[in-house]
């Protein structure tokens, strides 16, 4: 399970050190780098990631929402490998996307990664605001922390 924010720096190739402590799990085999709706990178193993684009592929690109969705996702996915100091090469087209410059977040979503600009992050927490039970999902109803 990937847990965890992280802040990481972009050398001057564009290049991603992944963090010492997800490089064992993370890089023993193939990644897919793709844009998520909200603005962010998303970073998956291929194991994680085929489920999630075989479900994406089967609704309608008649859908203007659906075949916006396979735009983003399946549009922009790039299966990408490690060199041999655990580095991600991300492509001009995904950082442009998201607005990554030199610094970004790196969070752990359980199966996979979100890659943030740093600014980005920065508005999405501030976002984050749920002062009573009103505001969760229904699903999460008599949860607590």
């Amino acid at each position: 399970m990937f847990k965890g924010a992280t802040l990481l720096n972009i050398d001057g190739k564009n290049r991603l050190a992944i963090p010492t402590k997800y490089r064992e799990e993370l890089l023993t085999g193939p990644l897919v780098l793709t844009a998520h709706p909200h603005g962010c990178l998303l970073l998956y193993p291929v194991a994680a990631w085929n489920p999630i684009k075989q479900k994406v592929m089967q609704l309608s690109s008649f859908d203007r929402k659906s075949s916006g969705l396979q735009r983003l996702l399946v549009g922009y996915a790039e299966d990408v490998s490690s060199d041999n100091a655990g580095r991600l090469l991300i492509s001009a087209a995904l950082r442009d996307y998201a607005s990554i410059n030199r610094t970004l977040m790196f969070v752990g979503q359980g199966s996979h990664f979100e890659l943030w600009s740093k600014e980005a992050w920065s508005k999405q927490i501030k976002q984050i605001k749920i002062n009573d039970k009103e505001e969760l999902p229904d699903e999460l109803g008599g949860f607590s922390l």
